[in-house]
């Protein structure tokens, strides 16, 4: 099977961890005898710096003529003083948009090898499935600023239309079928009308899932029971302000937000894959980035834009009997284990899909 892989590197440690994750993907593609075919695309700062534009057209363009789309990381302080709509993360907002990924997708599993590098105690068994809404919400309403009565005065609109709501809880459902059929859907219904119309929109919908159970929970007790007892946590429906705090809320507690993978997906199979981390501009170019992250996005690619479910577990066991060999990049490093580089990391990733190990 031939594959379109456009890889947008991106900004920081965005360079460093694609070109792991495409070394493993070339190594699956020998395996399992798939080709793929990767197209460099500008976007985020890099794009800036040399189109002044965070998107140009023609990287939209490559972007939807693609099978699917790797990225490593965008943005950065180099990029602070530049006007609003030509920073880096608009670039990435308007290609979710352009794509028409509604859904973003982000596992946060605990490693059991990395155990120790949770902050909380008796941590084991946390393996959840972040559903976050990623194109309405308060990031794409109306937003101003303004003078009113002798005063600055701020406002941005959070705005939900039935339809948009009914699409993800849809996807959330189907994801708990495919895992342990428990939907956790957050809001703040208390409150906000945006929420209220939620909840009473999942709650229409679990009657076509009854082998679904449902649970409502606000945004606040959600936050408090991630840390008091994350392994509650099956799939987490949220919309997209609420869904961006907890997925990093979700990563953190796994052990390393580095070790974490996430999909952006719409109505087709064309995705987005990308580490949920940053862009880590402090320690780009020092080859110590940790690439798991990216490595595993790589994995979910397979598995949901492609269609190849035996070629995403491989590079997940690939990264599990790494990590049982006490491999380690800097970020989840602890006494015993072998310090590892961004390369070395991949190095013995790559040697393990490919049985050289």
């Amino acid at each position: 099977m031939h594959k379109r892989i456009a890889v947008i590197a991106g900004d920081g440690i965005g360079p460093e961890i694609t070109q792991q994750g495409m070394r493993v993907l070339e190594t699956i593609a020998q395996r399992f005898g798939h080709s793929f075919a990767f197209e460099p695309v500008l976007c985020g700062g890099a794009a800036v710096d040399q189109e002044d534009d965070p998107l140009p057209p023609k990287s939209l363009q490559a972007c939807m003529e693609s099978d699917s789309v790797l990225l490593g990381a965008v943005g950065g302080p180099k990029w602070d003083g530049v006007p609003k709509e030509k920073r880096p993360e608009k670039g990435l907002l308007r290609l979710r948009s352009g794509m028409g990924l509604y859904a973003n997708l982000r596992p946060a599993r605990l490693f059991s090898q990395l155990a120790g590098a949770c902050p909380l105690k008796d941590a084991d068994g946390i393996d959840m499935l972040v559903v976050r809404e990623l194109t309405g919400g308060i990031y794409f309403g109306e937003h101003s600023t303004q003078t009113v009565g002798g005063e600055l005065r701020a406002k941005d609109v959070m705005e939900y239309s039935q339809s948009e709501i009914l699409r993800i809880a849809r996807l959330a459902f189907d994801a708990a079928r495919r895992r342990r059929n428990h939907v956790t859907s957050v809001d703040k219904a208390n409150v906000l009308d945006t929420s209220r119309l939620w909840r009473a929109i999942v709650t229409e919908l679990a009657k076509e899932y009854p082998d679904v159970i449902l649970e409502h929970m606000l945004v606040d007790n959600a936050a408090m029971q991630l840390v008091q007892s994350p392994q509650r946590f099956d799939v987490m429906l949220s919309e997209n302000m609420f869904g961006d705090i907890l997925s990093d809320e979700a990563g953190m507690i796994t052990g390393s937000i580095g070790m974490l993978p996430s999909a952006s997906m719409g109505d087709g199979t064309r995705g987005l894959f990308e580490p949920i981390h940053g862009s880590a501009p402090d320690i780009a170019g020092r080859n110590i980035a940790n690439p798991i992250g990216t490595i595993l996005s790589c994995a979910m690619m397979l598995e949901y834009s492609f269609g190849m479910g035996e070629e995403g577990r491989a590079i997940g066991a690939a990264v599990e009997a790494v990590l049982n060999a006490g491999y380690r990049t800097a970020d989840i490093w602890v006494q015993g284990c072998t310090r590892v580089s961004c390369s070395e990391m991949g190095d013995r990733i790559v040697a393990m899909v490919g049985g050289r190990a």
